[in-house]
């Protein structure tokens, strides 16, 4: 079972990185072998929602962090075996006649290829591996694998000794083609024990925790310490959710950090239902169906679309999908703000309150519009927070740590005045900006 997301979740929480900037896979991504790249992929892509599953696959990543083991395998053996293996595939494309592999290569495939098999035997054998009972599924697969009668002369060959004609023939026949599917087997499961040991590796050094999933559909969200794992000094935030309090109306001035405070949690909660270690001290969580985000939603200009005619299809996706009884995980940021104030704010209020009716899911909405607050304050299992702006004469400053209630604070005009934007256009003069005023420490805002 796999957590429900869309393109729009991975595009607002960066999940893979573009030219210029990385991405959460890269962060996490500490692995040895380009197999164990793809299976990180394929776990980043596919989020778990099960909640043995996502338990497991941390306990698993838990012990080895524990053992602080590093990879135990050499990587260049991977490159000859995986080329070589590889070149069988292409071999049969272009026909059995035409020749793809040197002898050399050949010799050099079967070589790496017996020294994996048996450098993966001496490991499961190993008496801290032997112990580990989160892995013994895995250990046992593998066990299982080598105990074939085909591989009884693999595990028999000395180490480094040098190969006759005919015994990498043999060994030629058995790995490319008799024992193909259990050599690709075996690859798979080193390929995953990659990726486990990469991702402790990340836990270890960042001290990253590891959460606890809980029963699916109970809407319990504890979060203590979260931050946003990109930044370099964060401000973290305690944060919770139940039940009783599925909506959270935030509010706060721009650049008080609010997107950033939303990519912290929504990224923290996609990250976990992975069964991988999170930027927080300590994290509980109800399994979900699925995880929507709308932070940074473009036009829709394909289909010739306005800024709110988009919003209004996301909400419409979002709407769809709750009522199918599913339990998810919603943000929207600055919502409805492709439109006038006025049918924004009855949006807004009209949205969230439809949204806290839904109480095996869980709704974090941000708007300026605190107006909106009088009526929501209304609805019992709507909380309140905000990220406050202290002003230090006229610079506005930010502490990024959340508090309860709504602010009205608005401090765009102060901004706009500090950067001499008005003297510019009235005078034709430019005028120095106050210094240190965008500076801040705890922010990846748009």
């Amino acid at each position: 079972m796999y957590l429900l997301t869309d393109e729009q979740t991975i595009e607002d929480l960066r999940i893979f990185g573009k030219r210029d900037s990385q991405g959460l896979f890269d962060l996490y991504n500490h692995s040895h072998t380009r197999g164990a790249e793809i299976v990180l992929k394929e776990m980043f892509t596919k989020p778990l929602s099960d909640q043995q599953e996502i338990n497991r696959r941390s306990n698993i990543i838990r012990s080895f962090a524990g053992l602080n083991m590093r990879f135990p395998f050499e990587s260049a053996l991977f490159d000859m075996a995986e080329k070589y293996l590889a070149a069988a595939d292409e071999q049969k494309k272009q026909g059995s006649q035409h020749a793809v592999l040197s002898e050399r290569e050949i010799s050099n495939g079967v070589t790496a290829l017996i020294g994996l098999v048996q450098q993966v035997k001496s490991f499961i054998g190993s008496k801290e591996i032997v112990a580990m009972d989160s892995w013994a599924m895995e250990r046992e697969a593998i066990a299982s694998l080598l105990q074939d009668p085909a591989f009884e002369p693999v595990l028999r060959e000395q180490q480094r000794a040098k190969l006759s004609y005919a015994a990498i023939t043999a060994y030629d026949l058995l790995f490319r083609h008799r024992e193909r599917s259990k050599i690709e087997q075996l690859l798979a499961k080193i390929y995953q024990l990659d990726v486990y040991l990469s991702v402790a590796r990340v836990a270890q050094e960042r001290k990253f925790v590891f959460p606890k999933a809980l029963e699916k559909g109970k809407s319990i969200l504890r979060l203590k310490g979260v931050y946003h794992p990109e930044l370099t000094k964060p401000v973290s935030n305690d944060f919770s959710m139940h039940p009783d309090h599925n909506v959270v109306f935030l509010t706060g001035a721009n650049m008080a950090g609010k997107s950033t405070f939303l990519r912290s949690v929504s990224t923290a909660v996609y990250v976990a239902h992975i069964g991988f270690p999170v930027a927080a001290e300590e994290m509980e969580f109800s399994v979900l169906d699925g995880i929507y985000t709308t932070i940074n939603l473009p036009d829709n200009l394909g289909i010739g679309a306005s800024h709110f005619y988009a919003e209004v299809l996301r909400v419409k996706k979002v709407a769809a999908e709750l009522q199918s009884g599913k339990s998810l995980f919603i943000i929207f940021d600055e919502m409805f703000r492709g439109t006038n104030v006025k049918d924004a704010h009855e949006a807004t209020v009209e949205i969230t309150i439809a949204f806290a009716a839904k109480k095996n899911s869980l709704f974090i909405i941000s708007s300026h519009i605190v107006e909106a607050g009088e009526r929501l304050q209304q609805i019992p299992n709507i909380g309140f927070q905000f990220l406050p702006t202290r002003m230090n004469g006229n610079i506005p400053e930010y502490t990024y740590t959340l508090e309860s209630g709504i602010t009205a604070d608005r401090h765009g005009m102060i901004i706009i005045r500090n950067e001499g934007i008005l003297d510019t256009l009235k005078n034709g003069r430019k005028r120095a900006p106050v210094k240190n005023l965008f500076k801040q420490k705890n922010t990846v805002e748009s």
